[in-house]
């Protein structure tokens, strides 16, 4: 028997703007408003509003919270500091990525564990499961929080008509507590766009108030309400991965070149620690595939899952492939044999429906704003 899906907080006023609403990990979420095209533009060149409040949140706190999290995850976390936040990922036993996280150390002895939507369950369940022997306790936060986030060039101005926190003393991958339009939030200047932005965390009740001021004082500067649809170009043409395409339990961090977020060096054990040492090892002996960009030099959209091919063979496999608004051309990421990972090689192409069409292979990311 399927369950209906969640729906946020803002689930009827998306609907009052004629967002085509889609089921994602288990929420009705806004695929689109109007035109994706229009969406994505509008955050690379001016300023998007978006609802983000599947993903989940999940507490930790206690004297032990940093040990507890230096141990459950792969990062070295007790070294984040008051304030600031960090990329993260936690692993099975195996090595293998059970999901890519942020983590924000809101006091002492306070951290915000952010997961994806899909898998908020599982690092819950995981989270919980490891903290015996620990000090510290986990918390299922995902009912306590709605998350918006403003991304795009404008992004800083919009916000700066709403609240008097310090913005321009705020860092990238960091946060503060705040008042946006009267509304109390936690200010983090962090995002899944490549441009500058600020995701605010709230309380349910307090989202529409939000939305509403935020679209106010957006109108001058061009925003308006962006869906996942976009997001997703918008993420991709940024090089940043999806749990899920380029992100899964068969892959370590080192297989999916994100092994700098492993810290060996930090105190004490951690999960996966052994099979991680290995894949670190193999890893410098035989390269594993390599995530690389993809520009099509024809019209047809690689999409994941679809082969990469050269001279007849199939050297590695498309993980996330659209069309890209900003290049212009469909793009893919993929994960390519080594030997065929360096930008500029030749005779590389994707295999689209038993027609091998060419791409150029480029380094990551496609996309990147100027500072």
């Amino acid at each position: 028997m399927s369950t209906a899906p969640r729906l946020t907080a803002l689930d009827a006023l998306h609907r009052s703007l004629g967002a085509t609403m889609t089921d994602f990990a288990g929420w009705d979420m806004p695929l689109r408003y109007a035109s994706e095209r229009d969406e994505h533009n509008a955050v690379r060149t001016r300023a998007g509003l978006f609802d983000l409040s599947h993903m989940g949140e999940i507490t930790v706190t206690g004297p032990g919270a940093a040990a507890f999290l230096s141990y459950a995850l792969v990062g070295n976390i007790a070294t984040v500091g008051n304030g600031r936040a960090r990329y993260t990922m936690i692993v099975q036993e195996d090595g293998g990525i059970v999901d890519d996280l942020i983590v924000y150390r809101l006091g002492d002895t306070e951290y915000m564990v952010v997961a994806n939507a899909g898998n908020a369950q599982i690092v819950l369940d995981a989270l919980t499961a490891r903290v015996g022997g620990f000090d510290a306790e986990v918390r299922d936060d995902r009912d306590a929080y709605a998350l918006l986030a403003v991304q795009g060039p404008e992004s800083p101005a919009i916000m700066k008509a709403v609240t008097d926190a310090d913005l321009d003393g705020l860092k990238y991958y960091a946060g503060l507590p705040g008042t946006v339009a009267g509304v109390p939030a936690l200010i983090a200047r962090t995002g899944y766009t490549g441009e500058d932005g600020f995701e605010l965390f709230v309380a349910p009740e307090h989202a529409e108030q939000l939305w509403r001021a935020l679209t106010e004082a957006g109108a001058p500067h061009g925003l308006i309400p962006c869906g996942l649809s976009c997001r997703d170009t918008l993420r991709l043409e940024a090089g940043m991965p999806l749990y899920g395409h380029e992100l899964t339990t068969a892959l370590t961090p080192f297989d999916a070149g994100l092994g700098r977020v492993v810290k060996f060096e930090k105190e004490g054990d951690f999960v996966g620690r052994e099979a991680l040492t290995a894949a670190a090892e193999r890893a410098e002996s035989a390269p594993p595939r390599k995530l690389v960009g993809l520009i099509a030099e024809g019209r047809r959209v690689p999409r994941a899952g679809f082969p990469v091919v050269a001279d007849g063979e199939v050297i590695g496999e498309v993980t996330s492939g659209a069309p890209s608004p900003t290049l212009g051309k469909p793009i893919a990421m993929a994960y390519v044999d080594a030997a065929f990972a360096a930008p500029g090689t030749e005779g590389v192409g994707v295999d689209i429906r038993g027609t091998h069409e060419p791409y150029e292979v480029v380094a990551l990311p496609f996309y990147k704003r100027q500072k």
